[in-house]
């Protein structure tokens, strides 16, 4: 089929195509590449009514586990679900799990391949923007805990990962936006030029121009996979991907999960880190200015929800995989198109940067 873009995530042995392009679900052949007989789809009952007919491969369709929508049910019980099928059904670790919705069902399905019979495959079909140019790529899986959010999971691969930008026409406005963040955010910590490109290019993108969304979409793929074939397993700069992410959980977590998108929480910490990187005199308050005025005219939050309390955030990111050795580690920005890892970042700071965006 023409006008498939495909990116290779190199991990040696362990390394896997990214197809992307319009309607190439249809595609039998796409997926007549994947050297698997038995399947199992895991999605849930809004992504099969709208979508499922897009795949035209009977083998992936054949079982099926549906799981309830959104966030606050990324939980044991969830995978539990998932593993009752496999036995009953008599799933071997020859088989294969297809992840077909967004960054939660991909999550859940990635982790209930990586702890099933101590390891299956699985492929990633994100039908969202968010799980499109982020969490369906990098063998990032888990499930959240009542303290704290992904504390539960594996580093787990995919086998391969099918993009279709057809799927993204039913996304709320809503739901497109939160994706933009993680976009957005590959621009700040690692391509100054895509960040300029994608503010040029912003209407194009929000009427969802095809070839622009194929660019952000690529684009954000390529910066993700160079860093996670450096650094699979988060040692050091693939943490660079975790701009705005320790203030954003803290934020999904206090403020109860499902309140604010993922992207949303994460778009409001990118300007906390950018408070906190004016602070330490890495960056500008122009620079501050052009991440806030892009993410507005994507509709994303730039202050802290009404009368959350600072208090429980800061404590909410005690509880969090960044911390190492007692001391919180901080992504931030150096300037637009470059950032920087550290773990000395005082209180004071952090605190004076939560109050700014109050």
């Amino acid at each position: 089929m023409k006008n498939i873009r495909k990116i290779i995530v190199k991990l040696e042995d362990r390394s896997y195509p990214i197809y992307i392009g319009k309607n190439i679900l249809s595609d039998k052949s796409l997926l007549g590449k994947i050297n698997v007989n038995n399947f199992a789809l895991v999605t849930n009952k809004k992504i099969k009514s709208l979508h499922l007919s897009k795949i035209k491969n009977n083998s992936i369709k054949k079982n099926q586990i549906i799981l309830s929508d959104g966030e606050k049910y990324k939980n044991q019980e969830s995978i539990s679900k998932i593993y009752s099928y496999l036995l009953k059904n008599k799933f071997s670790r020859d088989s294969c799990l297809v992840a077909f919705g967004g960054g939660v069902i991909g999550d859940m399905t990635g982790y209930a391949s990586a702890t099933y019979q101590r390891g299956t495959n699985f492929i990633q079909i994100p039908t969202t923007l968010l799980s499109m140019v982020d969490s369906s790529v990098g063998g990032k899986t888990g499930i959240n805990h009542p303290l704290g959010k992904n504390m539960i999971g594996a580093f787990h691969q995919p086998i391969a990962v099918i993009i279709d930008t057809e799927i993204l026409k039913t996304l709320s406005k809503r739901q497109f936006n939160a994706g933009m963040a993680e976009v957005i955010k590959y621009g700040i910590i690692k391509d100054k030029n895509f960040f300029k490109w994608i503010t040029k290019n912003c209407l194009n993108i929000k009427l969802q121009d095809p070839e622009s969304i194929i660019k952000i979409i690529k684009r954000s793929c390529e910066i993700k996979a160079e860093i996670v074939s450096q650094d699979e397993e988060e040692k050091n700069i693939r943490a660079l991907l975790n701009l705005g992410h320790t203030f954003g959980h803290a934020i999904e977590n206090v403020l109860g999960y499902g309140k604010w998108l993922h992207g949303e929480a994460i778009a409001c910490g990118f300007l906390i880190a950018s408070s906190v990187a004016i602070q330490n005199k890495t960056m500008s308050i122009n620079q501050y200015n052009d991440i806030k005025n892009l993410l507005e005219v994507f509709d994303l939050p730039t202050k802290l929800p009404k009368n959350i309390n600072i208090e429980n955030l800061f404590n909410a990111m005690l509880v969090d995989k960044k911390v190492k050795d007692n001391k919180m580690v901080y992504v931030l920005p150096n300037g637009i198109g470059d950032s920087y890892i550290t773990n000395k970042i005082s209180r004071k700071i952090v605190m004076k940067a939560f109050i700014q965006h109050a």
